[in-house]
């Protein structure tokens, strides 16, 4: 072909594509494009990409409307539909519910612009999820201002939940969210949904970002150049690609880079952030004429491993290369094209994407709990966040909620106390058939109580205080109550009758009240200056001894067991002696009629956290056993009084003996067993419930001693309901003690099985050096790990040892326990092991020691080397 005759075809190929871009403009079909905190009922066209936006406000039911501050809303730094924004100062998540096409390839974009909307300067950190995953968590105090966030994705159904978590590092927001569905399957050839690392526009020499017009699927392409590159471009159009149906914009193939020469790989690369699977798609095309004895051919490899290749790249025409398998398990992945010894022009690159591999979970609460929640809502018009799938993301119900952990969750536990709630109970409550707890105190519900609480068959708490019921409570409920099948409160509804006989003595209250008074002042006038002393002293005495062995017999036969404040104060002689005092209130003696005691632990007053959850959680906790676990026997939730049974344990904390104050030296053996007692605990926290429990806050002073020196963990599961008196709503600050708090908390805000596996590396540290997890010193403070680490590195580890000791550890036992304690405290989680594994490693330090001490008993051996769960039980889906 001529010049003359390749100017014209490029100049035709050009007016074709214009042509389609204009048609494309006005082609937004299954175009989803929400400008977040636009006032509801309002749209527009934005100016530039003259996408139609509309308000969010019919997706979402919650959230504030904010406009970002003047210096980021005015001009054209951000487009129009960044300039407001939602926020959402209440509540821990809050989701929008979209409508899609299942079975659909969406790309799907969040859009955040902080621009310091609410005048305080405090860039927050918050996770997004979709479904019932992690889609990326929000960090703007690290990465700016703004943040655009892109997912590919198929649709499994016909609604897409996407939920905002408030992880307590500040208020949740989002600008923007948009859905794209592409035309056919394009880049999901795997299983995995694919989040956008980065997309590159290489070899652009404008200062600009290309989207929808250009590009039909509205990607963003930004522009990319290295110095050591040389930019090509062409302005006749590039055929975009169809096989695939990947549709690249023209303009941006337009524009490429080649290295110097052929002698140079062209070389891109990236270092991992974490263990992800990272997918490229490469995308070539020839922009400079071919002329005549010259050639362009390369291949492509990635960290020296054959990619695809020889490849000629066509002149016009984009090619797009992907490789089947992902790329992951290196330190650095270093894509080189490299040219082919026939070359004589160097390798090209037009355009390139990076996308980590996401597994999206969708999981959905069972439609019949769905419905039944959804009637609720509307019976009493509450819950105004209630939105989105009650029980997904797992871990984040709606308020008031807990659901079983399992392929179809089912909600087992409803709180609406204090809810303002009126008339009588709704009837769709019945159609929760899996409902264990059921609280409906603190409202002014009225009417009788209906007889369908009898047939929730796996009901077996029923809070119903402080309402305006009237008429009997139905009699099949009583008897479920009385054989101790159900924990029933219904006091504080003065019109409540138990039996007939209560109906007809208010109808004739008065004349009764009457009758009654002269009978009995007739009958008891002689006796009563005679015997009322007597009697009162008998009497009292009497109740109180009858009382404890009423409060040990329920404890001893069922489980879940609620104590009333009045019997708190039996067995423990009116709060006589105390034990212990921590971060949740003081702990009492209690001693019950056997002579049994036991540990009363009573939450104090100004602790006002969590309280909605109080119940739900302590009576879950209490079916959690294990024999290194200090059990939690029952429990007192009566208005501001709360407070928890525990098995007493006589010796205290392994704190205590640790301490320089302490008479008793723990041998080393003691020691070790100590460790093995307290790792099987947490062990069955981890791996044997259903599901797993995060401690959140071990430390030594958690591991208690009973009278045979057996240890057991004690305070688990609280960290999660209270906070202390000091903390917000909102806290800033973690659960967890300082000096045994993992450092990847404060950066990620999540508490992971690892962050107890580090916190019991500090706690081995402590009992092989005999020293706190903060050192104290009259110059400064220092961790124990930061304090042990030199004496290993230089292979001094006998300088560390507790001199207690008195040099009867072994070196070999010293050397492996130092090390698996080292491995507990490594900065990153993905290092460190199970605690599966930590008990294993433990159990063959304790048999290095008893090698050589063989004199231990038989008996002693069988529980020491014990790795199991014995006589525990399961947790039985609490949520």
């Amino acid at each position: 072909m001529g010049t003359s005759g390749h100017f014209l075809f490029g100049f035709l190929l050009t007016a074709l594509a214009l042509a389609l871009l204009l048609v494309q403009a006005q082609d937004q079909s299954g175009f989803i494009s929400l400008d977040c905190g636009l006032p509801e009922g309002t749209s527009y066209t934005e100016t530039t990409t003259k996408l139609n936006y509309v308000s969010d406000a019919s997706f979402i039911n919650s959230g504030v409307s904010q406009d970002v501050a003047s210096a980021y809303g005015d001009g054209d730094t951000y487009p129009r539909q960044l300039r407001k924004l939602r926020s959402f100062p209440q509540g821990i998540r809050n989701c929008y519910s979209v409508t899609t096409v299942k079975g659909t390839e969406y790309l799907i974009r969040g859009s955040f612009l902080y621009g310091n909307y609410d005048g305080l300067d405090l860039l927050p950190t918050f996770d997004l999820y979709i479904e019932n995953s992690l889609w990326q968590t929000l960090n703007f105090t690290d990465n700016g201002m703004d943040a655009y966030i892109d997912l590919i994705h198929v649709t499994s159904s016909n609604k897409v939940n996407i939920c905002l978590i408030n992880t307590g590092n500040g208020v949740p927001f989002i600008s923007a969210l948009e859905f794209r569905p592409s035309l056919n399957i394009t880049y999901l050839t795997i299983a995995s949904s694919l989040s956008l690392y980065t997309r590159m526009n290489i070899g652009s020499t404008e200062d600009r970002k290309y989207r929808f017009p250009f590009d039909v699927y509205d990607r963003i392409w930004s522009p990319f150049n290295f110095n050591k590159w040389t930019q090509v471009s062409t302005n006749y159009s590039i055929e975009p690609i169809r096989e695939n149906g990947l549709h690249l914009p023209s303009i941006v193939m337009q524009t490429a880079s080649t290295s110097k020469d052929t002698s140079t790989p062209l070389e891109i690369w990236w270092d991992p952030i974490d263990s992800s699977q990272y997918y490229v798609f490469m995308h070539l095309a020839e922009v400079l004429y071919p002329e005549v004895n010259q050639s362009r051919e390369f291949i492509i490899t990635t960290n020296d491993n054959f990619v695809s290749g020889p490849i000629i790249p066509n002149y016009l025409s984009s090619v797009s290369i992907f490789p089947n398998g992902p790329f992951e398990g290196a330190s650095r992945h270093v894509i080189a094209f490299i040219s082919t010894e026939e070359a004589t022009l160097p390798p090209i690159i037009n355009a390139f994407e990076l996308y980590i591999a996401k597994n999206i979970s969708k999981l959905e609460a069972d439609q019949g709990d769905v419905d039944a929640l959804t009637n609720i809502k509307s019976t009493y018009g509450i819950k105004k966040e209630w939105q989105g799938d009650p029980c997904v993301p797992m871990g984040f119900p709606w308020s008031g909620l807990h659901c079983s952990n399992g392929t179809i969750p089912r909600i087992i536990s409803l709180n609406l106390s204090a809810s303002g709630l009126t008339g009588e109970i709704s009837p769709y409550i019945s159609n929760l058939t899996m409902l264990q707890i059921l609280d409906l105190s603190d409202n002014e519900l009225t009417g009788e109580l209906p007889e369908f609480l009898v047939n929730l068959p796996n009901l077996r708490i029923l809070y119903l205080t402080r309402n305006r019921f009237t008429g009997l409570i139905p009699k099949a409920l009583l008897q479920r109550a009385e054989a101790g099948l159900l924990a029933l409160s219904v006091g504080e509804n003065p019109d409540l009758c138990t039996s007939v006989e209560c109906v007809k003595k208010r109808k004739n209250n008065k004349r009764k009240k009457y009758l009654v008074a002269i009978i009995l002042s007739s009958i008891i006038a002689v006796l009563l200056t005679i015997l009322m002393v007597t009697l009162v002293i008998y009497k009292r005495r009497k109740q109180r001894e009858n009382l404890k062995r009423s409060i040990q017999e329920r404890l001893l036969k069922s489980k879940n067991q609620l104590v009333q404040y009045s019997e708190i104060l039996v067995i423990t002689d009116n709060l006589k002696t105390t034990i212990g005092e921590g971060g949740f209130g003081k702990v009492y003696l209690g001693v019950l009629s056997d002579k049994t005691r036991v540990a009363v632990k009573l939450m104090s007053s100004t602790s006002q956290q969590g309280y909605n959850e109080f119940r739900a959680e302590a009576q879950i906790l209490t079916v959690v056993h294990h024999i290194n676990l200090v059990s939690l026997i029952g429990y007192c939730d009566e208005a501001e009084n709360k407070a928890l049974l525990y098995e007493f344990m006589g010796n205290g904390s392994l704190r205590d003996f640790l301490s320089d104050s302490s008479t008793k030296v723990l041998n080393w053996k003691e020691r070790l067993q100590i460790a093995v007692d307290a790792a099987q605990g947490l062990e069955y926290l981890h791996d044997g419930c259903v599901p797993p429990i995060i401690h959140r806050d071990m430390k030594s002073s958690n591991i208690l001693l009973n009278e045979q020196m057996q240890a057991k963990i004690s305070d688990f599961g609280l960290s999660r309901v209270f906070v202390n008196e000091s903390d917000t709503h909102f806290s800033t600050c973690p659960a967890g003690t300082f000096g045994y708090l993992d450092p990847t908390v404060h950066l990620s805000r999540n508490f992971i099985k690892k962050s107890d596996v580090y916190s019991f590396g500090i706690v081995l540290f402590e009992l092989i050096t005999g020293r706190p997890a903060i050192i104290k010193s009259s110059e400064d403070n220092i961790h124990i790990v930061d304090w042990v680490k030199p004496h290993i590195t230089v292979g001094n580890i006998q300088n560390i040892v507790d001199p207690r000791l008195e040099s009867s550890i072994d070196s070999g036992c010293a050397s492996k326990f130092v090390e698996l304690a080292l491995s507990c405290t490594l900065p990153t989680s993905a290092g460190r092991p199970e605690m599966s594994d930590v008990v294993l490693q433990l159990i063959e330090c304790l048999k290095m020691v008893q090698d050589i001490t063989p004199q231990m008993s038989n008996n002693n051996a069988d529980q020491n080397f014990s790795h199991n769960s014995i006589g525990s039980e399961s947790l039985p889906s609490p949520r």
